[in-house]
């Protein structure tokens, strides 16, 4: 993981975005929060188990499908599986250690 500090890189209703192997942060103290670093670790591993590309074809196609569903942006945002997960085990810190393959499947 190659933490960046970006203050202009995402939107301000998110503190970090993972595009592998990069995490990018707006503020430099989410740099030192363990929740959200743990957040984004498990997006990296998620990315690798598929092979980054396809990991950001179904987030969009889920997000467009979730978002059409709902209609609105902040309930399709977290209702994608991959986020899902990520904020279901963010304040375990030791949970991509148990986690197993592909656990994002069970929060479609």
């Amino acid at each position: 993981m190659i933490l960046l500090v970006v203050r202009f890189f995402t939107n301000k209703r998110y503190k970090g975005i993972t595009i592998y192997p990069f995490v990018i942060v707006t503020q430099e103290e989410d740099g030192r929060n363990a929740v959200l670093l743990n957040h984004e670790r498990i997006h990296i591993k998620q990315q690798l188990e598929m092979l980054v590309l396809p990991f950001f074809v179904w987030y969009g196609l889920e997000f467009l499908v979730r978002y059409f569903l709902c209609r609105s942006w902040k309930n399709a945002y977290r209702n994608i599986s991959f986020e899902k997960e990520s904020y279901a085990n963010e304040e375990d810190l030791d949970y991509l250690k148990k986690r197993s393959f592909w656990n994002w499947i069970k929060y479609i």
